[in-house]
């Protein structure tokens, strides 16, 4: 016998299996629907670079009886080193500073950590997993949403969620391109792992040129480091995403010439088996359904990771959208009641990338003015860096209690 108040919506299909996915299908099944999750990749992604879990997403963690675990695979990075163009020091600062917050209470943590505890935690729950494969077609009607695999595979769903990121493919499906909803933020990276041939530890490393960056990250004692190589421009380059080809090429080029230990990272990005090109970008959608289709984490609202908030804001959102389809008669209901909760949060925390310009300068004025903040903070000034508020932000939204729905 079901506690929840929505029983005529039983069946749900959720694409993606990163945060929002596997985070959304554990509070659905807690509240007794029967949930499929489809992902395109073989398996849960493992390894990727460091992530965050800030603010109202800790409280989630809670809920979810993962944080204890989460915190023992806190990374502690200790120090932000930033560089003049000669590679000399021009100051240091904790994360904190930039990241604002708890330093005692949120967690940073490698991405596939992050995933592999909430995947876990769904193999506990009648979840059904589909890996290696992805939706191609869907059709809705009074009766529910008729869905086509990409591995031939049929089936009918009462409602769908895309969980599958900011080039969402179940986006796509339902309203078309995502060129009308993303918001270009002016900058584009290239990641990539390296040898840690530096010996650093616990630490990030920052070398900025004007509208040019290498930001080098190495997790605990890593023998290998996550180097990104990031460059500004005003319009969105014309690469196509499957052209690893040409945007390391556009990359390339950005740093030819360039000092430091550039022409070495440029090396390793150019023969790196798991490179991986992207714009920073946000998602600003009208609405976040559309019939018996919504959308959660990324594929909603993208806040790219200027802001650090994709990964809570994922699991913040995925909580929210359960706990309102478990405590709502209608799913349309359902999923105005999430919008309306979730998408002021959404919006804040996507404004924080409009602080950009200390961690990645546009030009040498910008530069020079890190430099005199951050000579100001080493001769131990109390400043704070305009990122530095975020944590009002991370933590602004309190999480209702939908525990009155959980089966019993």
């Amino acid at each position: 016998m079901t506690n929840r108040r929505n029983s005529k919506i039983s069946k749900i299909l959720i694409s993606g299996a990163s945060i929002a996915g596997p985070t959304l299908a554990y509070w659905l099944a807690r509240y007794g629907f029967d949930v499929t999750v489809v992902e395109l990749s073989r398996a849960v992604r493992s390894g990727g670079y460091p992530i965050d879990v800030r603010g109202t997403a800790v409280d989630v963690a809670e809920q979810m009886g993962i944080y204890d675990r989460l915190q023992q695979k806190n990374i502690h990075s200790e120090k932000v080193t930033f560089l003049h163009p000669d590679g000399s020091v021009a100051g240091m600062i904790k994360p904190i500073m930039l990241t604002g917050g708890s330093a005692t209470r949120d967690i940073d943590l490698p991405r596939g950590e992050l995933t592999a505890e909430l995947y876990n935690l769904t193999l506990k729950q009648p979840i059904q997993y589909r890996f290696d494969d992805s939706i191609v077609a869907m059709h809705e009607d009074e009766d529910g949403v008729q869905v086509r695999f990409k591995s031939g595979h049929q089936d009918t769903f009462d409602i769908v969620i895309g969980a599958d990121g900011m080039h969402s493919n179940t986006r796509l499906l339902v309203f078309g391109d995502e060129a009308p909803f993303t918001r270009y933020l002016g900058y584009c990276f290239g990641g990539f792992t390296v040898p840690n041939t530096m010996g650093l530890a616990y630490e990030s490393v920052v070398y900025a040129l004007p509208g040019r960056y290498a930001i080098l990250s190495v997790v605990k004692d890593n023998d290998t480091m996550h180097a990104f190589l990031n460059f500004a421009t005003e319009d969105m380059p014309d690469i196509d995403h499957r052209d690893t080809e040409q945007q390391r090429k556009r990359i390339a080029d950005c740093f030819a010439g360039e000092g430091w230990i550039t022409s070495e990272l440029v090396q390793h990005m150019l023969n790196a088996d798991d490179f991986y090109f992207d714009t920073v970008s946000q998602i600003h959608l009208p609405s976040w359904h559309k019939g018996r289709v919504a959308f959660v984490g990324d594929s909603a609202h993208a806040p790219s990771f200027l802001t650090g908030q994709g990964s809570s804001l994922a699991m913040v959102g995925a909580y929210i959208l359960a706990g309102e389809l478990a405590t709502h008669e209608h799913y349309e209901d359902a999923f105005v009641a999430y919008e309306q909760m979730m998408r002021p949060f959404a919006e804040a925390n996507q404004a924080l990338a409009n602080n950009a310009s200390f961690m990645m300068p546009r030009t040498a004025d910008e530069i020079s003015a890190r430099n005199r903040l951050l000579d100001a903070i080493n001769e131990g000034g109390n400043l704070t860096l305009p990122e530095g508020d975020s944590g009002d932000v991370h933590s602004s939204l309190q999480l209702p209690d939908y525990s009155d729905a959980l089966q019993k």
